[in-house]
């Protein structure tokens, strides 16, 4: 399952940075999260960084629309490095 940002997002850059897929950019008016490349992190770290890095409560979450088991993040992690 990939995440995505909220409407309640500050725009404030934090996230951007530890995301090891470079999933997250800028939209307008707040970040986006391209689930193609999202994996929450599975294969380089033990939880989403970008969710460690958020400064707000609730802001990145699962998305319901892509439901991806561990094993298929995995996948997709491998095939994106």
């Amino acid at each position: 399952m990939a995440l995505k940002i909220q409407a309640n997002c500050t725009a404030c850059d934090a996230c951007v940075l530890d995301c090891p897929n470079e999933a997250i950019s800028a939209g307008e008016p707040i970040y986006i999260i391209n689930a193609l490349l999202c994996t929450e992190c599975v294969g380089a770290e033990d939880e989403p960084q970008c969710q460690l890095a958020c400064p707000v409560n609730d802001c990145i979450v699962k998305d319901p629309d892509w439901d991806e088991s561990e094993e298929q993040l995995l996948e997709k992690y491998e095939s994106l490095h």
